[in-house]
């Protein structure tokens, strides 16, 4: 499901790939990483393999407890989608839950919980991933279930409208009656003119309301085919058993012709952007977003690192500047959704009833400037450094996180290996770095900003929007 702002780096998480959209990602390897890091010997049993349908498999075996994560990875979001079918691979989140030939409506959830198994999924610009965990003797019949699934999608009429339904309540819920949902979305769509990542994940309301069969069968049949995704399995499992068993579940199914990639490029921004939305609301809400990095960019970490300095914590920059010392801010927030393309670097501020989003807004630009010019201090880069790395190994501790992890590395950098020499690359980050980038991501005329401002009207339009 679309997911309300993460911390920064949570949203970091998500960077990593050279390939666009849902081109083929290189095969990896299949020979464990040499063991000379810490991360790499932890990472020396992993073994991958591509099937002849095209499915990548990533298998990391853990025998600490008789448990097992699966995350199945495909490279689709709603930068695949356009106009008329915006919302569609969020959609089918929800329909994969649906019933299929083998298992029917509800049979999904209630024959997983019944042998100890849980799952959830989440949407992206970029991706789809469906999670699954459950005890390791429960393997074959995960993979049965997710076969089923995946080879004979039900496409029954009733549960189409059911669940059009329910996307639509999210979009209401998320959205239409979420000030910070709603300014975000308008944001989005100013600040891209052109490429499709200016399309909401929950999609438009009217395309919601307008998606034909035609469309749902297409989408699923390009999208959902084996050799558009990459399958993780991490846990108390034997790599070639799993490969065996894959192989004989999900490697039946037929590969499909490649999807055809995103070519839009992003034209540079000439000019800074400016919106106001108006809402019945109680605080104004200031949002910020400059044209930021790619996934496989080589300064990924550096803005990484930056993040942290600037809005992880009390003791962030922008913490410190608009919420102790100016008290024009209850609360600062950053994110970089970082995916194959180019996208944005936010700041959130919530402003107290009454704020000067004028005043707020100043000083937040004030900051970031300072920032470009003067760089940050050896003690700001090594806490974040810090924080990066203890976030890093934290993740690698659960199966999931690694499931997680593996499947993001291989998915957006095309390689798992990728994930295995992330201490490294922070390590690598200088200061002189973090001021350059700095300078290089916080230019005035590439960004948009946006302000929420507060009514008591009713009769107020949800959203009014002043020209690019």
């Amino acid at each position: 499901m679309s997911r309300p702002p993460l911390s920064w780096f949570a949203c970091l998480a998500l960077l990593g790939a050279p390939q666009a959209g849902a081109q083929a990602v290189p095969e990896p390897s299949a020979k464990p990483a040499a063991a000379s890091t810490p991360a790499a010997k932890l990472g020396s049993d992993i073994q991958a393999r591509t099937l002849k349908n095209g499915l990548t498999v990533i298998v990391w075996p853990d025998h600490d407890i008789p448990n097992v994560a699966l995350a199945n990875w495909f490279r689709v979001g709603s930068r695949n989608e356009r106009p008329g079918i915006t919302g569609l691979s969020h959609f089918f989140e929800h329909m994969m839950f649906n019933g299929a030939k083998k298992y029917g409506p509800g049979q999904f959830d209630r024959v997983m919980e019944a042998n100890g198994g849980a799952n959830n999924a989440f949407t992206s610009e970029d991706v789809t991933v469906y999670l699954d965990w459950f005890p390791s003797s429960a393997l074959p019949l995960i993979l049965d279930l997710e076969q089923d699934r995946l080879q004979s999608l039900a496409f029954d009429p009733k549960v189409i409208e059911s669940e059009r339904g329910v996307v639509y309540s999210e979009r209401r819920s998320g959205v239409d009656n979420d000030n910070g949902g709603a300014l975000q979305e308008q944001m989005q769509a100013t600040a891209f003119v052109a490429h499709p990542y200016q399309i909401p994940v929950i999609g438009w309301p009217s395309d919601i309301e307008s998606w034909r069969m035609e469309d749902l069968q297409r989408y699923f049949k390009t999208y959902y085919a084996p050799n558009n995704a990459t399958l993780v399995i991490a846990g108390d499992v034997d790599p070639a058993r799993v490969f065996e068993q894959v192989e004989a579940t999900l490697g039946t199914i037929p590969s499909q012709p490649a999807p055809e990639p995103v070519r839009t490029k992003e034209p540079e921004q000439q000019g800074e952007r400016r919106i106001v939305v108006k809402r019945l609301a109680q605080s104004p809400l200031l949002q910020v977003a400059y044209h930021g990095l790619s996934a496989n960019d080589p300064d990924a970490e550096t803005l990484e690192l930056l993040g942290l300095i600037l809005t992880h914590g009390d003791s962030s920059r922008l913490h410190r500047k608009l919420v102790d010392e100016a008290r024009v801010a209850i609360r600062v927030r950053g994110t970089t959704a970082g995916g194959f393309d180019p996208t944005l670097t936010w700041f959130y501020v919530d402003l107290p009833p009454g704020g000067d989003l004028a005043k707020t807004e100043a000083l937040l630009t004030s900051e970031l400037a300072r920032v470009a010019k003067d760089g940050v201090t050896d003690a700001e880069l090594k806490k974040a450094r810090n924080v990066a790395l203890a976030t890093f190994w934290r993740k690698l501790e659960t199966n999931d996180g690694r499931a997680r992890e593996l499947g993001n590395a291989a998915t957006f950098r095309g390689d798992w290996k990728a994930l295995l020499d992330a201490p490294t690359r922070y390590e690598k980050v200088t200061l002189d770095g973090v001021k350059a980038l700095a300078a290089r991501i916080f230019n005035p005329d590439h960004r948009t900003v946006g302000w929420l401002v507060p009514t008591t009207d009713s009769a107020t339009p949800v959203r009014q929007e002043t020209a690019r």
